[in-house]
């Protein structure tokens, strides 16, 4: 009996069968290398160097952790370490920088980008410059009061092109709609990705007279709102004595505070300032400048008892109504359950602004109810209460349901055991609930601090950090720091963007510091499981 070769086929093995997220490693792979190569040629057009090279390492790393077999718990940590690089460390360290700068209205670019712009806004005509035909527009998208001015040419030969504050660039005229009729011929009447202004949104634009598009010779106006002209500035930049004169006039302009200013100091500095690293000053500001070190102060200290009153508010009504509703000889716990935290489900923006119409002194439902008559929006005090009274109704329903889940954790013979030793009630929530709940709700009251720290959108809903008093409009009576910051980066006359992230960056040091011993209780209170 001679020994034949078998023609049975071995099973397959779990690697010889196709896996069906092996199949789709590489094409998400090359789509990851597509978009960061996308990312990093946008980044490269707008000059920014350290970026383009952080995208280059981000690919790389994608690269040698998804295109082989080790790592394997990096595949799993990559995501989130992206993210948290991203959405947590790089927005810390921004605003940490800007905290030492002067960003802000005024002071927006480089010096040498500045300087262009003041050039440029001195342009005038001279006889032989080009003219264009002209559409003032803005960006899609943007608002038309606001948004940042462009400018739709064409030339004389017919030719398209887009001027921003950044220069000139051409124009697909694919992607344009050109009228060849009447007065208006060749003039742009729409263009992809931006929205033209018709004639009473563009005489509303007070930036349009002096707004100017840096050109190799000089720059490019309007005159008028259809048509502009290329012309040359009277103001001449001397980079070796770091001076700029006007031709016209013979005023001489010296760098000083990131302006340039009249030498002999009559006069007023031109327009536009550049962006400089100011050291310490923004915080010297913060705690000498009177206005700011006494609002300072003011609202720092009610910036502490806000999120103290509110936890403490909170929880307590929260864990009464928890240990009451807990007690299985109450009938409808369920439903009772269920309505005390309706508060939660409603939005937050929706029950500010009902609270703030009950709190009207004229007609407002708490007035109405109760025969007071409380200005509680206009009387420093009355608003402080009535915060606090929203951020209870808005937060108790929070409390209730974490202290509900950590009270159903605490076992029987626990309590049975407290009963059996002769633990009253009162001895035994004092002695065996509480630390036991504290265990479990210490860190999330600690994230309620911290939360109402920056509580920004209750006060900028309910009273929008006033009244303001003692004709201060800086600093408002129920101003926490981080709605006085954004009064002073955004809706000030003047935003000063490196004033208002010093101030964040005070913010961020007192939450550290009051976070740190809350921690270290809490890992105390460990020690009791």
């Amino acid at each position: 009996m001679s020994a034949e070769p078998s023609t049975k086929q071995a099973p397959a093995t779990t690697r010889d069968r196709a896996n069906p997220i092996a199949l789709l490693k590489w094409p998400f792979i090359a789509a990851a290398m597509g978009a960061l190569f996308y990312i990093a040629m946008k980044l490269a057009d707008k000059g920014y160097t350290l970026a383009v090279a952080a995208t280059a390492f981000v690919a790389l790393l994608v690269l040698a952790v998804y295109g082989t077999r080790k790592a394997v718990p990096m595949k799993y940590l990559l995501p989130g370490l992206l993210l948290l690089l991203g959405l947590q460390v790089w927005p810390i360290v921004y605003t940490g920088a800007t905290a030492f700068t002067n960003y802000g209205q005024g002071h927006l670019a480089s010096k040498e980008d500045a300087t262009a712009q003041n050039l440029a806004y001195s342009v005038q005509q001279v006889p032989g410059s080009p003219n264009y035909k002209l559409s003032v527009a803005v960006p899609e998208g943007q608002p038309v009061e606001s948004g940042p001015l462009t400018f739709l040419l064409t030339d004389e030969k017919g030719k398209t092109f887009v001027g921003t504050e950044d220069g000139l660039k051409d124009l697909d005229p694919a992607k344009a709609t050109i009228s060849d009729t009447g007065f208006n011929k060749g003039k742009i009447t729409a263009a992809e990705g931006y929205r033209i202004l018709n004639l009473g949104e563009a005489n509303k634009r007070k930036d349009l007279q002096a707004f100017a598009v840096p050109t190799a010779t000089g720059g490019i106006k309007a005159s008028g709102i259809a048509q502009a002209y290329e012309g040359k500035p009277s103001l001449v930049w001397d980079k070796k004595s770091d001076t700029i004169k006007d031709s016209k006039t013979g005023q001489v302009y010296v760098a000083k505070d990131a302006r340039w200013v009249p030498q002999n100091g009559q006069g007023s500095p031109l327009p536009v300032g550049w962006k400089e690293n100011v050291g310490l000053q923004n915080f010297k500001d913060i705690f000498t400048n009177d206005t700011l070190r006494s609002g300072f102060l003011k609202v720092f200290a009610w910036n502490i008892a806000f999120p103290l009153l509110s936890v403490l508010t909170t929880f307590v009504l929260g864990m009464l109504l928890a240990l009451l509703l807990n007690d299985s000889r109450i009938k409808g716990r369920g439903i009772y359950r269920s309505l005390l935290i309706l508060p939660y489900a409603i939005p937050v923006f929706v029950s500010a602004l009902v609270w703030a119409s009950m709190f009207n002194q004229d007609f407002g439902l708490i007035n109405g109810m109760t025969g007071l008559n409380i200005d509680w929006l206009g009387d420093p005090w009355a608003a402080r209460a009535a915060i606090l009274l929203t951020n209870l109704w808005l937060g108790f329903p929070y409390m209730f349901v974490v202290c509900t889940g950590a009270l159903q954790s605490i076992p029987n013979d626990v309590l049975e055991a407290a009963k059996i030793d002769g633990a009253g009630p009162i001895r035994t929530l004092r002695s065996v609930i509480m630390p036991l709940l504290l265990v479990a709700v210490g860190p999330l009251l600690i994230a309620s601090f911290a939360f109402n720290f920056n509580n920004f959108g209750l006060i900028y809903l309910l009273t929008g950090g006033g009244p303001f008093t003692g004709g201060n409009s800086t600093v408002g009576s129920t101003d926490l720091l981080i709605t006085m910051s954004y009064r002073l980066a955004i809706e000030g006359t003047s935003p000063n963007f490196g004033l208002a992230s010093a101030i964040a960056v005070i913010i961020f040091i007192i939450v550290g510091l009051l976070s740190f011993p809350g921690f270290l209780k809490t890992k105390a209170l460990e020690e009791v499981n």
